[in-house]
């Protein structure tokens, strides 16, 4: 750790919590993150201890002109040239309670586990998603479709308050009918350094669900009874399904090993009487290798899932469909299912319900109308698949879709690097929501500080330096 400057041209400021440099014993440390495809090579780490340092930091680029990157759990890490400042907020851990007003106060380095937990304690939940790992703040920040998505929406529609550093360095307080509290949230890290953030907690002490996975023949049938069965349930019932192989590997468990399965994944804010009803259909597709529906605490919503928990390297891509009709399940198992040369795993997501409703705050969130959102995820390394096979097997995934296809989530774009580009950005909005967010950028980080993200650019900037994948 040091006080160095760059290029001598103002003294680095004193910051309360430490300070790196490449070569630095803790730099590794400190710019790697959960996805281990590549990580961040700054010029400066400052690893913030309060909101005074982000501001610090903050200012120091702007001096030296140097862009700003910002890393709290790393999932969706941006990569940091070697120009660039790194602010990490994973030691801004401040977490808050009221359960009067039903509201948590989360600092930007807080974890989901942590929050349901805190929460749990009186009671409520966070909207979180099926990570427990995940940043909080970088997740909401990127729109939030959580666990109990069709009943209550997005989480960032949830949110009451936005604690922002700006690219003049200053500590703002945004909150619903601010200019930049809706541009915030749902356009990442474009804005500013998020140092905490208050939202919205729901009284949900208890949920149904789990998961029914079925073997290799009933796959097709699978998908397609739950593709049917999606559109007739309620709202306060959430589910996905997740097509996946399993290599024929020691590490994987016995009955797993060699097979492609299908993992319907349920959420039900609801009596387990009638959650157990409303599955039954799925429950007639046939024999299930795991049949784990069960009332939960939601302190255990993490079982549902089951997401992965130590760092790997990935990429994914997805499309926002207004339909998933059943050419549209054949092209995804033509294209990503068990006979694909790239192993994919594709997590196909129920939408609708409440995430077709904008919430007071007029969030940056588009493509609401969307029923369904069709996720693949490839491990680079894996089989021995490199990225650029990858990229072209999930471009193939996009165009089969196509027909069905209104756009993208911004949030669940990984891993395509220096393939990044404004038309991916744009691809995210409707037009006259990223022109807005253009203009507000224009005017708030005229110099694109903040670039390493699903980079909005600046509407005087726009030939300008493309940004990197996804800041949280």
């Amino acid at each position: 750790m040091g006080n160095a400057n760059h290029r001598n041209s103002q003294e680095l400021p004193t910051f309360h919590g430490p300070v790196f440099r490449p070569g630095d014993a803790g730099y590794d440390d400190e710019v790697s993150g959960f996805q281990a495809a590549y990580s961040h090579q700054p010029l400066l780490v400052v690893g913030a201890a309060d909101a005074d340092d982000v501001r610090a930091a903050v200012s120091y680029a702007a001096s030296e002109d140097l862009p700003v990157a910002v890393q709290s759990t790393g999932h969706g890490l941006s990569v940091a040239g070697q120009d660039a400042v790194l602010i990490s907020t994973r030691r801004l851990t401040e977490l808050t309670i009221d359960p009067d007003r039903g509201t948590a106060r989360i600092g930007a380095g807080v974890r989901a586990a942590e929050l349901i937990a805190a929460a749990g304690e009186h009671g409520l939940a966070p909207l979180n998603g099926s990570s427990s790992t995940v940043g909080v703040v970088g997740y909401t920040l990127g729109g939030g479709i959580g666990l109990m998505a069709r009943q209550f929406g997005y989480a960032a529609d949830h949110v009451r308050a936005i604690e922002i550093v700006t690219a003049d360095g200053e500590l703002r307080r945004l909150e619903p009918g601010d200019e930049l509290f809706g541009a915030v949230l749902g356009s990442g890290g474009n804005f500013g350094v998020v140092t905490a953030l208050e939202t919205n907690l729901v009284p949900v002490r208890t949920i149904f669900g789990g998961q029914l996975v079925f073997d290799t023949p009933l796959v097709e049938q699978a998908v397609e009874t739950w593709r049917q069965w999606s559109a007739t349930v309620p709202d306060e019932l959430t589910s996905s399904v997740t097509l996946i192989g399993f290599p024929d590997i020691p590490p994987v468990p016995a009955p797993m090993r060699g097979r492609y399965v299908a993992s319907v994944r349920i959420v039900y804010n609801g009596p387990a009487e009638e959650g157990e009803r409303l599955v039954a259909p799925l429950r007639a597709v046939g024999d299930r290798m795991i049949d784990a529906l069960q009332t939960l605490p939601y302190t255990q919503c993490a079982a549902i899932h089951q997401d992965p928990a130590d760092p790997h390297p990935y990429a994914a891509t997805n499309a926002l469909l207004g339909e998933f009709p059943a050419e549209a399940v054949r092209a995804v198992l033509d294209v990503a299912g068990p006979t694909s040369p790239v192993p994919c795993l594709v997590d196909i997501r129920h939408l609708g319900g409440a995430l077709r409703t904008a919430g007071p705050g007029g969030t940056a969130v588009d493509h609401r109308e969307a029923e369904y959102a069709v996720r693949v995820i490839s491990s680079p390394g894996f089989g021995g698949v490199g990225p650029d096979a990858i990229r072209e097997r999930h471009a193939l995934l996009r165009e089969a879709l196509a027909p069905w296809t209104l756009g993208h989530s911004l949030a669940f774009l990984y891993g395509d690097g220096e393939h990044a580009d404004e038309a991916q950005t744009r691809f995210g909005y409707q037009a006259t929501t990223y022109e807005r967010l253009a203009a507000l950028k224009a005017a708030h980080d005229p110099r694109n500080l903040f670039r390493f993200n699903r980079n909005i650019r600046p509407e005087s900037k726009s030939a300008e330096a493309d940004g990197g994948p996804g800041a949280e």
